[in-house]
């Protein structure tokens, strides 16, 4: 069994199209906090723009590694624009939050899709896609952590 080449592409392709739009979406959300906690919450998103871009050149390196062509295009840009509300002085971050997990749930598939395709054909694609899943779960738990309450902790 030899791995599909021109599928491996187009899911890497698609891979870093939604990381880059990761990047976007981060980066907004970083500009559009505001209040009290803001210092920590802009170096968080930011941070997570800046890791995104890093899963993105990787994505690229395997596009190229294959033989294929890095995709010049971007993944949607999904916003629900729940965090422009007026009603508000301060951005309702969980809505920021919520929005980031439904963009992390995409990515995990296309990373458990790649698993699937390189699984006992490609080494290399194999152990990329797992600690890509490992990189991406950890994050969306960390999400998931925000999202709760004190109160819910140990629930």
């Amino acid at each position: 069994m030899s791995l599909d080449k021109d599928k491996a592409v187009a899911l890497l392709n698609q891979i870093m199209e939604l990381e880059l739009a990761g990047v976007v979406r981060y980066t907004h959300y970083a500009l559009m906090v505001y209040g009290y906690n803001r210092i920590p919450i802009v170096e968080w998103l930011n941070k997570q723009a800046e890791e995104g871009l890093l899963h993105a050149r990787k994505a690229g390196e395997l596009v190229t590694l294959l033989g294929g062509h890095p995709s010049l295009a971007i993944g949607s840009l999904l916003e629900t624009h729940a965090h422009d509300t007026d009603l508000v002085c301060s951005v309702p971050v969980g809505d920021i939050l919520q929005e980031s997990l439904v963009h992390e749930s995409q990515s995990l598939e296309r990373y458990y899709q790649l698993l699937e395709l390189a699984q006992g054909k490609s080494v290399l694609l194999e152990e990329y896609a797992r600690s890509q899943i490992v990189a991406e779960e950890m994050h969306a738990d960390a999400v998931r952590k925000m999202l709760r309450q004190p109160c819910e902790a140990g629930k």
